[in-house]
């Protein structure tokens, strides 16, 4: 009887050896954004790329180092605020993710940077446009949308060379996005001729800009640029109409959403925006991507999907030319990054930026998002 029960364990151990060398290897990557809160529509909509990217991805199968990977996303919010981006990220280099895409907003990535600085993980942001993002120095942060100080100066000039606009007022949402981008439009709009008659702050968490706007509308300026993000920037425009003001409403890609309609109403008519990539109907596979996602997603995508579900195939390119999902040599396998996706060719600079980036300056018409023009950095 012993000796049929020690026969019975040894093929048991022998199956479960042979099982366990052939069972998928677990690679995990991670994906933080805004999930709850004003922007949460946001988030989403970049979860939702990333996610669909991961789901083709495994459905295609993907063998690293001669071993079956699945890929499993790492959904995590960080709900737009700073604290919370470290926690969570610390959180995502102790799960042993083999990359992050995010954070969403530059006041979370750039604190959270340092986690994977620490960590040796590549965070490669969908969204964050500070410029300091990509200034410190660290060998695991990309990008993979402008900078604030390409999509502030590319916003200004169309305003002053395109829309006329000699006077401006500029208001800001006190975060390190909305900061960032009002004062490189800024700069960029008193070289280019135009006359700042104001520079105002409110916060990220502001519904009622009447004190604002009703101090604005004495000097009667031409436009009022606006950097912060569309939970904000759609009140704003509304009650700038309100108010009987008829200056252009200015903006960056925060505001530049598909749901601005539903937050500005008819103003949102009155708003030129800009985004920090190419526009969704001139991006190489947009089309392709949009049937996609809205078959997956049964609903319209906001802003940052394709650069999410790119960021994720990037992580997996350096993957399989690391040939491992050793976290330290898909990072080293970074810079020579050389991808052709939805959002078209990416590639990177030594610091992590886009080499080649572009700026899209869009309008709403009857609440419809329409491209204005394509500005090439």
């Amino acid at each position: 009887m012993l000796r049929h029960s020690m026969t019975a364990f040894a093929a048991a151990a022998a199956l479960t050896c042979a099982l366990s060398a052939h069972a998928d290897e677990i690679v995990r990557i991670g994906h933080v954004a805004p999930l709850t809160g004003a922007i949460a529509h946001l988030g989403k909509d970049s979860e939702n790329g990333a996610r669909l990217a991961v789901e083709e991805i495994n459905a295609n199968g993907l063998t690293i180092g001669g071993r079956k990977v699945t890929l499993q996303l790492d959904a995590q919010d960080d709900a737009g605020d700073p604290r919370t981006a470290t926690q969570v990220a610390q959180r995502l280099v102790d799960d042993k993710v083999i990359g992050v895409v995010g954070h969403h907003n530059s006041g979370t990535s750039i604190p959270a940077s340092r986690v994977y600085r620490d960590g040796g993980v590549v965070q490669i942001s969908q969204a964050a446009t500070n410029p300091t993002y990509t200034q410190q120095g660290f060998k695991t942060t990309y990008r993979v949308v402008a900078t604030d100080a390409q999509q502030g100066p590319a916003l200004a000039m169309y305003a002053a060379k395109n829309l006329g606009i000699k006077t401006v007022a500029v208001v800001d949402d006190s975060t390190a996005y909305g900061q960032g981008l009002a004062t490189e439009f800024e700069k960029a709009a008193k070289a280019a001729g135009m006359k700042v008659v104001s520079r105002d702050a409110t916060n990220d968490k502001a519904i009622d800009f009447r004190a604002i706007l009703t101090k604005i509308k004495g000097a009667n300026p031409d436009a009022i640029m606006y950097g912060g993000m569309d939970a904000t920037g759609g009140p704003l425009a509304k009650q700038a109409r309100q108010l009987g003001m008829r200056a252009k409403i200015l903006a960056g890609d925060g505001v530049c959403s598909t749901d601005l309609p539903k937050l500005a109403g008819p103003a949102s008519d009155n708003v030129v925006c800009s985004e920090a990539g190419i526009a969704l109907e001139k991006m190489p596979g947009g089309a392709a991507f949009t049937r996609r996602y809205e078959a997956r997603y049964h609903q319209p995508m906001q802003v940052y999907a394709p650069f999410s579900y790119d960021a994720v195939y990037i992580i997996v390119d350096a993957m399989k030319r690391a040939n491992s999902t050793d976290p330290a040599k898909v990072l080293a396998a970074m810079p020579a990054t050389d991808y052709k996706g939805v959002i078209g060719e990416t590639s990177f600079t030594p610091q992590g930026d886009l080499k080649h980036g572009a700026i899209s300056v869009f309008t709403y018409k009857s609440g419809k998002k329409a491209l204005l023009d394509i500005v090439k950095m």
